[in-house]
């Protein structure tokens, strides 16, 4: 990183990039580096922002894109700062996401071999003997709202009893 830019930092921003270090995330879980990753989206964010806004009104004063690029590099370099230091926390956290996974999938599989998860064939046998025989419902899913349907009934129904008084 340019250290020029680092020093024209606020020392609250060094103390973010500083957080994205390897040794500095390898002691954060899941959740503390999603709320790192929202901390420097945010900053990132904010500098493309001001990076755009300023650019955009310089384009007029400076008569091109190309003659205000050259004018707006801090604000500019702040942002790819920001960029690459949300996407070594975005790797991390994909990392630690699949060690989550996995330890998740490991856990499930080893109380289903042990055969302590949910009730047994037999208990669900029972519990649904005890149940009294319900009507099953209806289609939950409509085309176009239950109005529609329940007219697109109706009309059926009025067909038929048309046929049905011939």
């Amino acid at each position: 990183m340019n250290q020029a830019l680092l020093n024209s930092m606020t020392v609250a921003e060094r103390r973010l990039i500083a957080e994205t270090s390897r040794d500095a995330m390898a002691d954060l879980d899941e959740e503390e580096l999603l709320a790192l990753h929202a901390r420097i989206r945010r900053a990132r964010s904010k500098y493309v922002s001001v990076y755009r806004r300023k650019a955009s009104g310089a384009v007029v004063k400076r008569g091109g894109r190309g003659f205000s690029y050259p004018k707006n590099h801090r604000d500019r370099g702040k942002a790819e700062v920001f960029e690459t230091a949300l996407a070594s926390v975005s790797r991390q956290v994909g990392v630690r996401a699949s060690q989550s996974a996995a330890e998740l999938k490991a856990s499930r599989l080893a109380a289903a071999r042990s055969g302590s998860s949910g009730p047994s064939r037999a208990k669900k046998r029972a519990a649904s003997a005890t149940k009294p025989a319900s009507r099953p419902r209806g289609a939950k899913k409509t085309t176009g709202g239950l109005k529609k349907d329940a007219s697109t009934r109706a009309v059926g129904a009025r067909r038929q009893a048309k046929r049905d008084s011939r």
